[in-house]
């Protein structure tokens, strides 16, 4: 899947290159390989200054979100979690809308106050969570970061509001883009997905653990609270990274994780490596349908996202309604 989708994004775009040549030329860069491709200059500057960097950020965002979510879905046992359960999204919003008013859509300083906001939010989430009683559970943060999300929602929607010409931008950012200039934006998200990965993978039979609930779990040795704060840190990381450089696109953190357990089962030892993989895949056919379907004008990713995640949410709700009543 990940092969296939990789390929399809770099061979269908505006311009038309043939497929043999693309191929020939991503072999000539591999090592030990020297192959004519025949591209010209423009083909092959598109190819690797625009598509490529494209295809392999898609694979990167693609796989944090759904990582992220089912790492989610694992720490909270609750099967409708995604990577913004705790603020993420109000906290990023907030912060790009605040430097699109300021510096510009076009700024940096978007990207980086995202990144601040998406962080400053699950932090304070954490705070809040603290006050029953002093002890972090499950659903005491999912309570905070709803509380917080309201709260950095109203933020926003107050600075729009006093800024109207910055609306068009803000909104832009919010429904989530894929547009690079090179590989800048690939070369910033890698250290992120990297740690946030491999961190919540380690700790996938772990979240297997606390499947079967917190005090269950420490009677096998398990800490759930040290569990819960690690894989949250490291999801929440790499997602605020995801979300900086791409916007926010919902459902992708529903979506695949729940789509791997309907194939392989429950255990996070399979389903968070799947939908790394998975998530991936999803992205990049999303991105190339978003960029494909009104070509040359692209759709928001976070439209393409919303039309599939919509109507699995409700399944998903719809399943989880009835394994309750059970």
């Amino acid at each position: 899947m990940v092969v296939g989708a990789a390929l399809a994004g770099v061979l269908i775009g505006p311009a038309s290159l043939p497929p043999g040549k693309v191929l020939a030329a991503l072999v000539d860069r591999l090592p030990f390989v020297s192959v004519d491709s025949g591209l010209s200059t423009r083909e092959v500057a598109i190819l690797f200054e625009l598509r490529l960097p494209r295809v392999v950020l898609a694979l990167l965002v693609g796989a944090i979100l759904s990582v992220s979510g089912g790492a989610y879905q694992g720490v909270f046992r609750n099967p409708l979690a995604d990577p913004y359960l705790l603020g993420v999204a109000a906290g990023a919003g907030l912060g790009a809308t605040l430097a699109i008013v300021t510096a510009g859509s076009g700024s940096l300083l978007v990207g980086v106050a995202a990144f601040l906001g998406a962080v400053a939010a699950v932090a304070l989430a954490y705070g809040l969570g603290a006050a029953a009683g002093g002890r972090r559970t499950g659903s005491t943060l999912i309570l905070a970061g709803v509380a917080v999300a309201a709260f950095l929602t109203a933020a926003q929607t107050f600075v729009q509001q006093r800024n109207t010409d910055a609306i068009r931008e803000v909104y832009s950012w919010i429904l989530g883009r894929l547009g690079t200039a090179g590989w800048q934006e690939v070369l910033l998200l890698v250290p992120y997905a990297a740690v946030g990965i491999t961190v919540v993978l380690l700790h996938r039979r772990l979240l297997d653990a606390l499947a079967v609930g917190e005090e269950e779990a420490r009677t096998l040795g398990v800490r759930p609270e040290r569990v819960r704060i690690v894989v949250v840190l490291a999801a929440t990381l790499a997602t605020a990274g995801a979300v900086a450089v791409s916007g926010l696109i919902g459902f992708v953190g529903i979506i695949v994780p729940h789509t791997v357990r309907l194939l392989v089962g429950g255990s996070y030892r399979v389903i968070l490596p799947l939908s790394v993989l998975g998530g991936g895949a999803f992205m990049v056919v999303a991105d190339l349908i978003a960029r494909s379907v009104l070509s040359p004008a692209e759709i928001p990713i976070g439209v393409v996202t919303a039309f599939i995640g919509g109507p699995f949410f409700l399944l998903v709700l719809r399943t989880s309604t009835r394994a309750g009543e059970r």
